[in-house]
C-alpha cells in the first residue's frame, strides 16, 4: 500500500507566496507530515487543454507569471525545480492506454497553481515536478477518471496534487482585494457551499460531488466556471476507488476564497 496520499490544495491568490495567512502557514508545514516524494505531479487549474490531456515534458521548466497587478516581489520569484521528461512520457502512455487523448507539452513552465503552493511546501525546489492539464469542457466524471489513471504513481513514491480553489468567484475576490479586505467576513453563500462540499468530500459521496453543479447550494455563485474545482476530482480519483478523505485545512482569504485542503488514501 502506498504511503503517499493524493492531495487537493487551494492555491488561492498568487500573493499567498509572500503574505501571512492561515493558508500560507498551512502550506509551509505540509511537507513535514509527508514522506519525501521522488517526484510531484500537479494537476493545476491554470493548465487547460480542451478534449485532450497535456503533460509538461520540459527538463527545466520556467516560472510563469500568469497574473497581473500584484506585488512586484512575486515577479522576481523563481521556482527552479527540474522537470522529469521520462516520467511525463510514462504518464502520457498510461493515460493513452486508459483511453485519453494525451500528449507531452514542451515550453510549458510552472504556472502559479503549481509554483505558488510548492514554493511554500517545498521551497528547496529539488524534487522533479510534472504538470497535468485539466479540461474546461469536461466535468467531474472526466477528472475523476483522470485521477484514477494517475493512481498507480502513488506506489512509486510520487505525490499527486490537485491544485485549484474550493471557491473561485474572482469578481467578488477582486472587489475585496482592491479594498485590501483580506479579513473580510465570509458571506453565507460561500460558507454554505464550502460546508456542503466539505461534508460530501469527507463522506466520500462521489455521486453527489459529481452532480455538485445541480445539488450544491450556490454552486454557480462560487464557481461561475468550474475549472478551479476540477483538480479536486483528480485528487479524489487518484486516491483510489475506496479512498477515505481527511480534511487538512480550512480557512478563508478575502472572505470569498475558501482555502480547503484534503488528503485521499
Amino acid at each position: 500500500m502506498s504511503s503517499f496520499p493524493s492531495l487537493f490544495i487551494s492555491h488561492g491568490s498568487p500573493d499567498i507566496a509572500i503574505a501571512e495567512t492561515e493558508a500560507t502557514r498551512f502550506l509551509r508545514t505540509l511537507a513535514a507530515d509527508l514522506p519525501r516524494p521522488r517526484a510531484i505531479v500537479v494537476a493545476s487549474a491554470h493548465f487547460e487543454a480542451e478534449n485532450k490531456v497535456l503533460v509538461s515534458g520540459d527538463e527545466r521548466p520556467e516560472t510563469i507569471y500568469d497574473f497581473g497587478g500584484f506585488d512586484r516581489r512575486l515577479y522576481e520569484m523563481r521556482y527552479a525545480a527540474p522537470g522529469d521528461p521520462a516520467l511525463a512520457s510514462r504518464i502520457v502512455k498510461a493515460l493513452t492506454d486508459d483511453g485519453f487523448v494525451a500528449e507531452a507539452a514542451t515550453g510549458r513552465g510552472f504556472d502559479h497553481g503549481t509554483w505558488v503552493p510548492l514554493i511554500l511546501a517545498y521551497p528547496d525546489a529539488d524534487i522533479p515536478v510534472v504538470q497535468v492539464s485539466v479540461d474546461p469542457t469536461h466535468g467531474p466524471a472526466h477528472h475523476l477518471a483522470l485521477g484514477a489513471a494517475l493512481e498507480p504513481l502513488r506506489d512509486e513514491d510520487i505525490l499527486i496534487i490537485g491544485s485549484g480553489s474550493f471557491t473561485h468567484n474572482l469578481r467578488e475576490a477582486f472587489a475585496r482585494m482592491q479594498q485590501s479586505e483580506r479579513q473580510a467576513e465570509t458571506p453565507a453563500w460561500v460558507a454554505d457551499f464550502a460546508d456542503w462540499m466539505s461534508e460530501r468530500v469527507v463522506a466520500g459521496d462521489r455521486e453527489a460531488l459529481t452532480d455538485y453543479r445541480a445539488r450544491a447550494p450556490f454552486a454557480v455563485e462560487n464557481h461561475p466556471t468550474d475549472e478551479h474545482l476540477m483538480p479536486l476530482y483528480v485528487a479524489i480519483g487518484a486516491g483510489g476507488a475506496d479512498a477515505t478523505a481527511r480534511k487538512l485545512h480550512g480557512s478563508r482569504d478575502f472572505g470569498v476564497l475558501s482555502m480547503e485542503a484534503f488528503a485521499f488514501a
